[in-house]
């Protein structure tokens, strides 16, 4: 067992020396991976500022259903009851036609230009069904159910859900849809390409060294102990990326909202994913390590294994 640690001690030790030697080679490959890294922590934070942004606007979105005033309350249960059954359906309210008088007057928060719409009549207000989606994706799936012939039947007019309100819930969902296949996209790229020039430094490491590979093999080393070093300098590649990648993204935040004052970046919520970084930022700094040591030893144990499994000449 000690002897296993001091072979360990002596690999880590070759590693960082190698990584000190041929600090220019790798300076390439380091500079690839911090993009990746980067790129990975701004995909992960800009999801879950995505993914708030969708829930508040899901809170705030409900369609309302309409009801004609000869609707009987028997119906409007029956509605509401399968109206709940739907899987997408979060929250479902029934207002009477008094209800929704009171509502409208609550809403209309003293505004005489609104009230006067329904103090000139008797009630014009029609009992209505809010419903509360769950997934703004799936909302569809809804309002097909309300434009059934029998259900239809029931409604004064259109639901809610349509017009210039329904083209901006779609598009706002259509573009953050697209900004996370954008950064998924992104994110294999970079970390093929990343993978690909650890790969070749790690090649050309090993053609620098290839007699003193040589002098070792001679000598009766075993392939994991030449190999170990390589993988050792890979993971430093990995380690210095992953904590450069997260002084970026910090410098980006801090610079967002101290020097530009900006509180948004498009449908990106910068205080929001500000607060995410700061409150998740020891789980993105160990997310952003094993990711950076994955990419590198993977890349190094696939180089070596290429070129150690023939002899170095």
């Amino acid at each position: 067992m000690k002897r296993r640690f001091i072979t360990l001690g002596r690999i880590i030790h070759t590693g960082i020396v190698n990584f000190i030697r041929n600090v220019s080679l790798g300076v390439a490959a380091i500079a690839v991976m911090v993009v990746t890294l980067t790129i990975i922590l701004f995909s992960v934070i800009a999801n879950a500022t995505f993914a708030n942004t969708i829930t508040q606007i899901t809170n705030r979105v409900d369609i309302s259903i309409y009801l004609k005033d000869e609707v009987t309350p028997a119906q409007a249960s029956t509605l509401v009851a399968q109206i709940k059954a739907l899987p997408n359906a979060r929250d479902v309210r029934y207002f009477s036609k008094q209800a929704a008088l009171d509502r409208y007057i609550q809403q209309s928060d003293n505004k005489e230009s609104l009230l006067s719409a329904v103090s000139k009549t008797t009630n014009p207000i029609p009992a209505t069904i809010l419903v509360k989606p769950t997934d703004l994706n799936k909302i569809g799936n809804i309002i097909t159910f309300l434009n059934k012939p029998a259900n239809a039947a029931l409604q004064s007019d259109q639901p809610s859900y349509s017009g210039d309100r329904k083209e901006a819930i779609d598009n706002i969902t259509h573009a953050t849809n697209v900004l996370r296949r954008i950064g998924v996209v992104a994110v294999a790229v970079f970390t093929v390409i990343c993978a690909l020039i650890i790969f070749n430094t790690i090649q050309m490491a090993i053609f620098n060294r290839r007699d003193e590979i040589t002098i070792m093999r001679l000598l009766g080393a075993k392939t994991s102990y030449i190999r170990g070093p390589f993988v050792v300098e890979s993971i430093i590649y990995g380690i210095l990326s992953a904590v450069v990648s997260l002084l970026i993204i910090n410098s980006a935040f801090l610079t967002s909202s101290n020097a530009l004052q900006a509180s948004s970046l498009g449908l990106l919520d910068i205080g929001y994913a500000s607060e995410y970084f700061a409150a998740n930022f020891w789980k993105l700094l160990t997310m952003q390590l094993a990711v950076g040591i994955l990419i590198g030893t993977v890349s190094s144990v696939i180089a070596t294994r290429r070129y150690l499994k023939f002899k170095v000449r």
